[in-house]
Order: structure tokens, then C-alpha cells, then sequence
């Protein structure tokens, strides 16, 4: 886990810098002043479409990452054809909003694929309130992954992974 997030920042990605664990074996990391997401107010289309850079900008570097055979991940999900390290829970409640925006919480981090990491992430910033009008959550949604930049290979198949694909009618 050290060396991917730090494989992470030397290709620019801001994340805390982890010094380990302390001798009563908790994990040590700098801390990043901010609020997290959640706890802001509604975010609007250009912060949501900043996000989905910062959720690229992961997922790029995680592509020239190569794990080393020592290298050891604890999936929490088993991802079915996973071909990078990712964060695997990136959400607002793991986003330090501030001077920096930073992901926090990298325990999850494993291998997974591009499109399970980010359908969901895109579901947890911009589809999770129920009370939302579905015009909104849409608005919100397209900032999100025209913010990642999707292609469009991507954007066909994120709507089955997300969940939101309607089902055949029979």
C-alpha cells in the first residue's frame, strides 16, 4: 500500500503521505485539513466535474503502476477481470475538501477495473439522494463523468455498472 500511494504522488496525484504504523500498530498518515464532502453543501456541477478529474487523474496513475510480488491487497469485492490498483471506495465520505482536495481512507485499495471504480464513484457523488430531481441528478451525473473525460466506450457500458440500465421488458 506505501509504495502505490507513493507511486501515486511522484505522478502528481495529492495523496496523504502514510508513514506507517505506530508501535501500537495504527496506520500513521499527514493529516489534510478540510471538510469532507458529505459534510458540505450540495456540490455543484463544476466541483462534481473537478472531481471526476481527480478520479482520472487516480486512475491514470494507477495504470503505470505495477505491483510488486510482495505486494499484498485485501479486495473487499472481487472484481471479475481487474486490471489496476484502485481506490475502491471513493466518496464523499473520503473526500477532504479544502485548501487541497484529497481522497483519504486508501485501506480499500486493490485490484479492480476502471469502470467498477468509477460507476461507483459517479453513484456515490451524484446519484445517492433519493430527494434529488431526477434532471438534476442527471446534470450532475454528466458534469461527473465529463469531468473524467469518458470515452465513449466507457460511457456505454457504465450505465449496466452502476445499476442504472433499465431492465429488458418482457
Amino acid at each position: 500500500m506505501l509504495a502505490y500511494k507513493k507511486a501515486l504522488r511522484d505522478a502528481g496525484v495529492d495523496v496523504p503521505v502514510s508513514y506507517g504504523q505506530d508501535t501500537r500498530g495504527r496506520h500513521i498518515t499527514d493529516f489534510v485539513p478540510g471538510s469532507r464532502a458529505m459534510d458540505s453543501f450540495r456540490l455543484s456541477l463544476s466541483e462534481l466535474s473537478k472531481i471526476g478529474r481527480l478520479v482520472r487523474a487516480i486512475h491514470d496513475a494507477s495504470a503505470s503502476y505495477e505491483p510488486t510480488a510482495k505486494s499484498s491487497w485485501i479486495p473487499l469485492i472481487l472484481t471479475p477481470n481487474a486490471d489496476l490498483i484502485c481506490h475502491n471506495d471513493l466518496a464523499p465520505w473520503n473526500l477532504i475538501i479544502g485548501e487541497r482536495w484529497v481522497f483519504i481512507d486508501w485501506d480499500a485499495a486493490a485490484p479492480s477495473t476502471r469502470l467498477w471504480d468509477l460507476a461507483y464513484a459517479a453513484q456515490t457523488f451524484t446519484l445517492n439522494d433519493a430527494s434529488a430531481v431526477p434532471n438534476e441528478a442527471a446534470r450532475a451525473l454528466a458534469a461527473f463523468i465529463d469531468g473524467y473525460d469518458a470515452d465513449k466506450e466507457l460511457r456505454a457500458l457504465l450505465p449496466a455498472a452502476i445499476g442504472t440500465e433499465r431492465p429488458p421488458t418482457w
